[in-house]
């Protein structure tokens, strides 16, 4: 018998959606709220590395995913000269294994929809546009009411309502997030045939200008500049910004920057980080994914990170059969040092960005890999 038998989840992205599978799966009652309209709205692009998708075929989604997405096992480093040089090309780690490739780069709203759809499939009720307004625990459950008015009670609450996550500020958790000082511009477009991978641009106008194929037909490109009041410009305004910054930069570029001409295809936005100490939860109610950890995604372990969430606290809350204080240790103890490496390398790898510091890369870069080749 599971810990729990009647479960709400908060926010449909990737923590969230995972979180309900599994439980789901193991035959959990399962409804998720999503404030937004539907799984379309949730999100941009994103680069999975090896241990997540290993977590995507624990969710049953794995060979659609790969079908949809882009895998890769190289990344590039590029020159920013007028002929975009490749300096050096890195073998990706296969942090899920030799069944996995190192890498992968998909749309958020293609990868929610399948987690969406598997959800729908196991049991989960969905219910968009809806949102919690009031949470009231006791020792035995927890009274939820509905921006719609409903109200319903639960054995527990899952928050995995990102990084201003409501639920966190219900709970009386104070928590600082804060700007790293890297502004990051992102557009997506079609995928020119010479995009087979990710390639990253050190120097020229920008910290990094980089590209991932995110399907046969599609690419996300971004920039990464210093963090700025970009709020007052109109979105030809910014989409002239971030081709300007792109001009500095060649090789595959070239035509993307071509493909740059929809400022609704453009947005920009600061890196921001948090890493919330333990405990995660309080009470019946507990938060994770984004709204735990945050951090830059300079060491493309974000989505992996909030996967491994889910997968933790569904397998103890499915093989455990007393929702009490070991629990909650166990969870702890898989997953708080975990979070906190990948926190504390990723924003290391972008201080030493700002601090032009020629910091040991690759070390750092191994020792994530090294850790996360773990299951969670």
């Amino acid at each position: 018998m599971s810990a729990v038998q009647d479960v709400l989840v908060i926010g449909g992205g990737l923590a969230g959606a995972a979180v309900a599978v599994h439980l789901a799966q193991a035959g959990v009652a399962v409804d998720l709220v999503e404030i937004k309209p539907d799984a379309a709205a949730l999100g941009s692009g994103i680069t999975l590395q090896g241990n997540a998708l290993r977590e995507l075929d624990h969710l049953g989604v794995w060979e659609q995913a790969r079908e949809r997405g882009y895998a890769f096992d190289v990344t590039g480093i590029r020159a920013p000269d007028p002929a975009g040089t490749v300096l050096f090309e890195v073998p990706d780690a296969k942090t899920g294994g030799p069944d996995y490739p190192a890498a992968m780069g998909m749309t958020r709203p293609d990868l929610a929809g399948l987690l969406h759809d598997r959800a729908r499939e196991v049991g989960v009720q969905l219910r968009y546009a809806t949102t919690t307004t009031e949470l009231v625990q006791d020792d035995d459950g927890v009274d939820v009411t509905f921006s719609d008015g409903t109200s319903r009670r639960y054995d527990l609450v899952i928050g995995a309502d990102g990084v201003r996550s409501w639920t966190r500020r219900m709970l009386g958790i104070g928590l600082e997030t804060r700007s790293i000082g890297m502004g990051i511009w992102r557009a997506f477009g079609p995928r020119p045939e010479s995009v087979t991978r990710t390639d990253l641009f050190y120097g020229g106008p920008a910290y990094i200008a980089g590209y991932c194929p995110t399907g046969e037909d599609s690419i996300y490109a971004y920039i990464v500049e210093d963090a700025q009041d970009r709020s007052t410009l109109t979105p030809q305004e910014q989409l002239d910004t971030m081709r300007g910054l792109a001009g500095a930069y060649h090789g595959p570029w070239d035509e993307i920057r071509e493909t740059l001409t929809d400022p609704d295809r453009v947005n920009y936005t600061w890196f921001e980080t948090h890493l919330l100490a333990a405990p995660w939860n309080r009470g019946r109610v507990v938060v994770i994914g984004d709204a735990a950890h945050t951090c830059p995604p300079t060491v493309a372990q974000g989505g992996a990170q909030a996967l491994e969430d889910a997968a933790v606290l569904g397998d103890l809350l499915t093989t455990r059969e007393v929702l009490d204080q070991d629990l909650w240790d166990a969870f702890h103890d898989r997953r708080v040092e975990r979070a906190r490496t990948v926190v504390e390398a990723s924003n290391q790898l972008a201080q030493w960005q700002l601090d032009h510091v020629q910091g040991d890369i690759p070390a750092l870069m191994r020792s994530v890999a090294m850790l996360v080749s773990q299951p969670a």
